[in-house]
């Protein structure tokens, strides 16, 4: 999620630099300021209400940018066939690989997803949710691919089009400068939604997975606004977006395939050793691989590990490494639980125990926080009381488990 800030700032400081010809610094400052005000004082819930009126914006975005594109913009037909867009080439069938791997396993890592995926109410509003969002990224996405089939047509990326990584913005940067003005507000509308959410998970991921919810929600607050410096820093930095996306890309393909058989209940003798030792042994096997490709170039190994190169290559290192990564990372998990179930087998051997490894564990208490209760039809935040660790817990319904006592309805869990 820290690389995704990175990107989104990085991304901001380009496009209000290339739109205006202004140093971008002063707009991911205010960014990072007002996203912060606002997502401290209002939380997750805020990001809903601000997602929807930014998700107009950028639905206005669409319609100005589309119409307008298609009114002022000449395409050039010569260029058609120098581009060679149409043409099938190596990068398009890796593509088909890589994209869906880089996509699906990254999106595990995004706490943005999983936090909106458990704040539905029932599972068919998550359905209702979900089907909406497939929709409207399918247009949008395919109306954005176009827009850099159109800015390498119409000449703006050269004779031939080169690929820059932000076609569609030099396409807008074409056109009147009134569009260009409402383009810029609407895309820091955009950056700014992506940006509060990633706030959010990270100050969720922060207080409940690393402290456990034993340090003030503002303390780690306050950590989050230091780390501001650094990652600001970095981004004004970067020499390209797609870049930073496809170091995160190559961490998650490397870890998510060897964390998701822990989220099988047939799995249950899975363990967070396997999944430390198969992650970082995935991004391990990309080195092995560019060591392997580059005829034992350690540098050009190590420059793979961040993909300098970026996707625009007409050689098989970047396919390489996204195929080297996720199943380096399941034969190194596979390892490791071969060893982890061999020292424990051994150990139970010598001081005459039980070999007990693949018992199945008792299921964990229900005990959470959900922030809603209802118990007479009237919807209400319900802080109970506190635990041991000082932590708010409240009584919430156990989704598919009944209490004679409470008359076929759903009980309640502390």
């Amino acid at each position: 999620m820290w690389l995704y800030l990175i990107a989104e700032l990085s991304a901001l400081q380009q496009v209000v630099s290339l739109l205006t010809g202004l140093n971008g610094l002063p707009a991911v400052i205010v960014e990072c300021f007002v996203t912060l005000v606002y997502t401290a004082l209002g939380g997750f819930r805020v990001s809903f209400i601000t997602d929807n009126i930014q998700g107009s914006m950028v639905l206005g975005l669409i319609i100005v940018g589309v119409i307008t594109v298609g009114v002022t913009t000449d395409i050039d037909h010569s260029l058609i066939p120098r581009s060679n867009y149409l043409e099938p080439s190596l990068l398009g069938w890796q593509l088909i690989y890589i994209l869906p791997v880089a996509i699906l396993t990254n999106d595990f890592f995004l706490s943005g997803f999983w936090l909106r995926t458990f704040a539905a109410k029932t599972d068919k509003d998550l359905w209702i949710g979900i089907s909406i969002a497939v929709a409207a990224i399918i247009a949008i996405l395919t109306l954005v691919g176009a827009g850099g089939l159109i800015a390498g047509w119409s000449g703006v990326l050269g004779d031939p089009p080169e690929p820059t990584g932000i076609e569609i913005f030099q396409l807008f940067e074409t056109l009147p400068a009134w569009v260009v003005g409402i383009v810029l507000v609407m895309v820091i509308s955009l950056s700014t939604a992506a940006f509060d959410s990633l706030l959010s998970a990270i100050v969720s991921t922060g207080s409940n997975d690393l402290f456990r919810n034993k340090l003030n929600i503002w303390v780690i607050r306050g950590i989050l606004v230091v780390v501001f410096v650094p990652t600001v820093v970095i981004a004004l930095k970067s020499p390209s977006v797609l870049q930073i996306y496809l170091i995160s890309d190559l961490i998650s393909a490397s870890t998510i395939p060897v964390l998701v058989i822990g989220l099988s209940s047939k799995c249950y003798w899975w363990r967070g050793f396997e999944v430390v030792v198969g992650g970082l042994g995935g991004i391990f096997t990309i080195f092995l691989f560019g060591l392997v490709y580059y005829d034992g170039d350690a540098t050009a190994a190590g420059k793979l590990l961040l993909l300098e190169e970026g996707l625009y290559v007409s050689d098989w290192s970047a396919f390489g490494a996204f195929v080297a990564a996720p199943i380096g990372g399941l034969l190194w998990a596979a390892a490791a639980f071969s060893l982890r179930i061999s020292v424990l087998w051994i150990m139970a051997k010598k001081n005459g125990t039980r070999f007990d490894a693949f018992d199945k564990p008792a299921a964990p208490d229900a005990t959470f926080y959900t922030g809603g209760h209802t118990t007479d039809g009237v919807e209400r935040d319900n802080f109970g009381r506190l635990d041991d660790d000082g932590v708010e817990r409240s009584a919430v319904d156990v989704k598919g488990r009944a209490d004679p006592s409470h008359n076929g309805t759903p009980q309640h869990a502390e």
